[in-house]
């Protein structure tokens, strides 16, 4: 019985590590939509500098 409390357990945790995950994204895209508002020069220049990252990435 000790393997199934661990199992029930353990897909918990996961459970509580992808709500705070996802509340974590959540939170760091507000954050990014909030600069581009305050700072809109300096987010097109990282968003240009993001698309010649990936431009020039080799896949």
């Amino acid at each position: 019985m000790p393997d199934r409390e661990h199992n029930a357990e353990q897909r918990e945790s996961d459970a509580e590590r992808r709500r705070r995950r996802a509340q974590f994204l959540r939170d760091l895209r507000e954050a990014r939509e909030l600069r581009e508002r305050v700072q809109p020069r300096r987010a097109r220049a990282a968003r240009m500098r993001q698309a010649m990252r990936m431009r020039t990435f080799r896949w």
